[in-house]
């Protein structure tokens, strides 16, 4: 089923890019793998797959040691300074970066081990008071404020659209996001890049290629429905 899923996803991608005249290589298909055990994404790796998404801190620290080592480990969820240590050694970049003090532990983090971090500003385009992030107004002067950081790097933007039934609903907040990295790219401030755009997932990744995306985070349409520990799910 996981092969079928994911030949399924790749097939809109490909369709995506077509209609948006872009080449395929241009997007990195990010498999987001929360609560999934270790098996499934074995398969997804023997699929093809080298980049993995979690949300959680302590899942992707217990789940690396258990696969290839040739996997682009991803930290895509909300993450706590605290929690820093867990996966700074192990991902490739950091996408939900949306405070100063934040920025400043991952720099400290990543200096202590001689590395420099890609990471990636979260921005709440929606301004969806339920979602983390910078406001779009702000973002400018945040990546200046950070990026005088010298352990790590602003490679782009990310954002978590509204959920929807339709899509075609979350295209302006795509556009929007596109339009705002272009416009801080075009400043050329120093350690920042804005070669990334992270954004989509199951339900509107293929809008997202339509608006530039680089990056698509793709759960539920690779591996199903997620399974929650019955004190998650209900809220404990």
């Amino acid at each position: 089923m996981l092969k079928e899923n994911l030949a399924a996803v790749e097939q809109k991608i490909q369709a995506a890019c077509a209609r948006a005249g872009r080449s395929r290589n241009e997007v990195t298909l990010i498999a987001v793998s929360k609560t999934k055990p270790v098996e499934m994404l074995a398969e997804v790796y023997d699929a093809g797959i080298r980049d993995f998404g979690e949300n959680k801190p302590q899942e992707l620290r217990d789940k690396h040691p258990q696969l290839p080592g040739d996997i682009r480990w991803h930290m895509i969820g909300h993450l706590q300074r605290n929690k820093i240590k867990y996966i700074i050694d192990k991902v490739c970049m950091i996408h939900s970066v949306d405070s100063v003090r934040l920025a400043q532990a991952i720099d400290e983090a990543a200096g202590k081990l001689g590395i420099v971090m890609p990471v990636l500003v979260e921005v709440n385009v929606a301004g969806e008071e339920s979602k983390d992030g910078i406001r779009p107004e702000e973002t400018e002067d945040f990546v200046r404020e950070i990026s005088v950081l010298p352990n790590i790097r602003v490679e782009g933007l990310m954002t978590i659209a509204p959920y929807t039934e339709n899509p075609e609903e979350n295209r302006p907040y795509f556009r929007k996001l596109s339009k705002l990295c272009v416009d801080i790219k075009e400043k050329n401030i120093d350690n920042v890049s804005m070669c990334s755009l992270s954004m989509g997932m199951t339900g509107d990744y293929e809008i997202a290629i339509e608006e530039g995306a680089t990056m698509v985070r793709v759960g539920t349409g690779i591996f199903g429905e997620r399974f929650y520990p019955r004190a998650e799910a209900d809220g404990r």
